[in-house]
């Protein structure tokens, strides 16, 4: 298995297949032969009138895939509700299921839906909710039957959360007694997967506790719930996006528009659907726009590369690497180490910077601030802000190692750092909507000082160890 198995954010990914036509079948890209098929699928605040057909374009989508999933997942915003007439929310219901959605029942395709601020903003809609989904398993927390629950395929372990549960408080409320108990009695699952509304970790720089993200009061220990109990990804959506983050080793996947007729933000997302396999060595998606078309894609977890296949960057001024300027959107992997400086002044530090004669860098790794954080910025773009993805602080005179991934198939989320050998993946902290995809790799790389040469920001304390690997090399 490739160490990661990725395509550029927004280009056509997979792309032996080109732009399919309204008739073809869509082929199962995603490589090596899964026991699981899978697709996570989602719409958000969806106008019944006004966006229509861009909904029917992803269903389209979805019955051109071939093989056919399995099941979908459906984490919310079915139906536009937000009305007190229990009658006219019943009938918006009927209509999702026995319009919209007929040929999922047609063809026997199970479905699985998380509750969301559309479908359960009160007692009245969530008792309808349960009544329209009367399929749903009702063995969820108490008083949450049919809007949280659980079931259990083979060594897959499926748990939907209600991150708006009125006995809590409402919007941004989520248990999390019942789902540590639930994920203890299921410990022996091999695949642990959490599905809910809300993101837990803000997204394209849309933030907001409850209006946008879980509370503070529920969020931490919900997400150490989750990396406890060895959970592989948490699902969600309410922002317009299709995101993805991992934190502390749980991938946080936020895949929201299927028929809406906005974007967070406009220009950057775009009608989506998600195709998964999950299988021995992980979970691996795509993710395919309206025309069917693989915009993004992930293999997960990261394996890194042998050490054969590392290369030491000694300080000074070196010649890109060439297999680097020929990636073809693999993601690039940095091994740092040494022992931070001893002054903890605030200048910027340079541990890396990539870039091309007379133009700004494109890149730029180092320490800033008297706390010495590690920072990743990214300028493809002349003449526009860059982006910055933030890490941990070292202390002054004290030793660090760091692994850095870049990562273009992973959008904003994809700047990934660990502390050591052991320690868990975590993205960097950023609020840009794009991340690596938008970066092509310059001509000249400068270790341990910036470009303008050894006075240039340099690093004031010892640098033991730069190396570089390339995935899938």
């Amino acid at each position: 298995m490739d160490c990661l198995d990725c395509q550029q954010r927004s280009t056509i990914a997979y792309g032996k297949h080109g732009r399919n036509s309204a008739t073809d079948h869509i082929a199962y890209t995603i490589r090596q032969r899964p026991s699981f098929r899978r697709i996570w699928r989602c719409l958000f605040r969806r106008s019944r009138c006004a966006t229509r057909s861009q909904f029917e374009r992803v269903n389209h989508v979805i019955q051109r895939l071939d093989p056919q999933p399995q099941f979908i997942l459906f984490t919310g915003d079915e139906v536009a509700g937000y009305t007190q007439d229990p009658n006219e929310l019943r009938a918006q219901w009927r209509y999702w299921l026995d319009v919209e959605m007929r040929w999922v029942a047609e063809r026997a395709i199970p479905i699985w839906h998380a509750t969301s601020n559309h479908t359960t903003y009160d007692r009245m809609s969530e008792d309808i909710f349960a009544e329209a989904l009367c399929h749903l398993p009702r063995n969820g927390a108490p008083g949450q039957e049919g809007l949280s629950y659980w079931l259990r395929l083979d060594d897959l372990l499926l748990v939907f959360v209600h991150t708006l549960c009125t006995d809590l408080g409402g919007e941004g409320y989520v248990e999390t007694s019942w789902l540590r108990e639930v994920l203890r009695q299921n410990k022996d699952a091999k695949h642990k997967i959490v599905v809910g509304h809300h993101p837990v970790f803000s997204v394209n720089g849309f933030s907001g506790a409850y209006g946008r993200d879980v509370g503070p009061e529920c969020g931490p220990t919900f997400w150490d719930t989750l990396v406890e109990a060895g959970v592989l990804a948490y699902f969600c959506s309410h922002i317009l996006a299709f995101d993805v983050q991992v934190h502390r080793g749980v991938l946080q996947v936020c895949t929201a528009g299927a028929g809406t007729g906005h974007r967070m933000p406009e220009g950057i997302e775009y009608l989506h659907c998600v195709q998964a396999a999950l299988d021995d060595n992980g979970l691996r998606y795509q993710v395919l726009d309206t025309d069917g078309v693989a915009r993004e894609g992930l293999s997960w977890p990261i394996s890194l590369p042998p050490a054969e296949n590392w290369r030491a960057l000694p300080p000074g001024r070196h010649p890109a690497p060439s297999d680097i300027l020929a990636t073809a959107g693999r993601p690039i992997i940095l091994r740092f180490s040494g022992t931070a400086a001893t002054d903890g002044i605030g200048t910027e530090q340079t541990l890396l910077t990539a870039f091309d004669e007379g133009s700004r860098s494109k890149l730029w790794i180092g320490f800033r601030g008297a706390a010495q954080r590690l920072t990743v910025l990214m300028a493809p773009d002349k003449g526009r802000s860059p982006f910055y993805g933030l890490g941990p602080s070292v202390p002054a005179g004290r030793p660090f190692e760091f692994t850095i991934v870049i990562h273009p198939g992973m959008g904003p989320g994809g700047i990934l750092v660990r502390e050591g050998d052991e320690s868990l993946w975590s993205s960097m902290s950023t609020t840009s909507p794009w991340g690596a995809e938008r970066l092509r790799w310059p001509s000249t790389f400068g270790i341990g000082f910036a470009q303008q040469g050894k006075d240039d920001r340099p690093f004031r304390g010892w640098l033991n160890r730069c190396s570089l690997a390339v995935c899938g090399t």
